[in-house]
């Protein structure tokens, strides 16, 4: 059995909660459902995080926001949300973000597979000038010089089209953490382009970013152009 995170403060949080699919048991704020993470009970009594939303039982909600899955895990909120005798391991938020790592990592395999994810800096070039980028990605210790350019080419393309809105830029994992992950397919840049697994993409990387940016996505331009 996982160790049981540290007491609370016997602050307000005691109080009965209100548990639905858009109240988050932390902040109690009414969130648009697709900004939650959904944990549930498993039959050892731990509780896991349900990304995919299809695990059976009772589920309580918390924002897309590390920091209030960690004050949930010290307040010892998930046993009143879940109205059972629940034990939320020290490291659940950390394995929030794993699990989301790998969802991204996955479609990204997917997306190159069916031709709508493309590295190098020629490649991203040429899809962001055609329109057909829906999200950059760079390693986080890539050359700034490249980066610039290719936030150049972002730029010509929203002045060219006069959109309202930026073809979003992400930064989430260094180069040896992306070989590590990836294999033969990381890369120093790269784009999600037009279609489904393309869109599919761009909104785990949204939801990856935000969850490790204080509930906000950091990406420039926001969530791109498309949702799956």
């Amino acid at each position: 059995m996982i160790a049981a995170a540290e007491a609370g403060d016997g602050s307000a949080d005691d109080a009965e909660l209100v548990v639905n699919d858009r109240t988050c048991i932390v902040t109690r704020q009414a969130v648009s459902p697709e900004k939650l993470i959904r944990f549930v009970a498993a039959p050892d009594g731990t509780v896991v995080p349900d990304l995919k939303r299809q695990l059976p039982g009772r589920g309580c909600w918390v924002s897309m926001d590390r920091a209030l899955v960690e004050t949930a895990i010290k307040r010892k909120i998930f046993a009143r949300a879940l109205k059972a005798d629940v034990k939320a391991a020290p490291e659940l938020a950390a394995l929030v973000d794993r699990l989301l790592v790998a969802d991204l990592a996955g479609m990204m395999s997917l997306a190159r597979k069916a031709g709508q994810f493309v590295s190098g800096a020629t490649k991203v070039d040429a899809a962001i000038r055609s329109g057909q980028a829906l999200g950059v990605f760079h390693a986080s210790d890539a050359a700034a010089d490249g980066v610039r350019k290719l936030d150049q080419a972002r730029k010509a393309w929203r002045l060219g089209t006069e959109s309202d809105e930026e073809i979003p830029s992400f930064m989430l994992f260094a180069a040896a953490e992306m070989d590590e992950l990836m294999g033969q397919s990381a890369f120093i840049h790269a784009a999600a382009l037009a279609g489904q697994a393309g869109e599919g993409v761009v909104k785990r990387a949204t939801m990856l970013d935000t969850y490790r940016n204080g509930g906000h996505s950091g990406a420039n331009g926001g969530a791109g152009r498309s949702e799956t």
